[in-house]
């Protein structure tokens, strides 16, 4: 049964973390990241893009924070930035990199892609469970 009682602070700031890191993520990545997905740079950060993807996984990320503070402590029986991160490892090879390489191997999008994007995730993940730990 979902905690609607959970660390709202917490849930917050594992969000802000998860979107820092996201934007020095990408800055690191932006080359490949471009390159991987066989686009343009101009289609895909053109002037007049709408900034919707950002506010989309901004809510995105918040739900993942939500759903972390509600497992941690339910898989482990307290919350420490130890079980966060295990917990975001866990959810991270189980569910969303198997789900991406499902989707991308459909979509035949490049292992590449699949590589930055799913290390993204991957830090997303181990990053709110720390932060959630920490805070919660």
């Amino acid at each position: 049964m979902l905690n609607m009682g959970v660390n709202w602070l917490a849930v917050l700031l594992a969000t802000i973390a998860s979107m820092a890191l996201g934007m020095v993520w990408y800055m690191g990545f932006a080359k490949a990241w471009i390159s991987a997905t066989g686009k343009s740079e101009q289609e895909l950060m053109g002037e007049g893009k709408s900034p919707s993807p950002f506010v989309f996984a901004a809510l995105a990320q918040f739900v993942m924070a939500f759903f972390l503070a509600n497992l941690v402590p339910g898989v482990w029986g307290s919350l420490s930035a130890y079980n966060g991160a295990m917990t975001g490892l866990f959810v991270w090879g189980g569910f969303v990199i198997t789900a991406m390489i499902i989707n991308h191997r459909y979509q035949s999008m490049s292992w590449k892609l699949t590589l930055i994007d799913g290390g993204y995730l991957l830090g997303v993940l181990v990053v709110q469970g720390v932060v959630i730990g920490l805070f919660g």
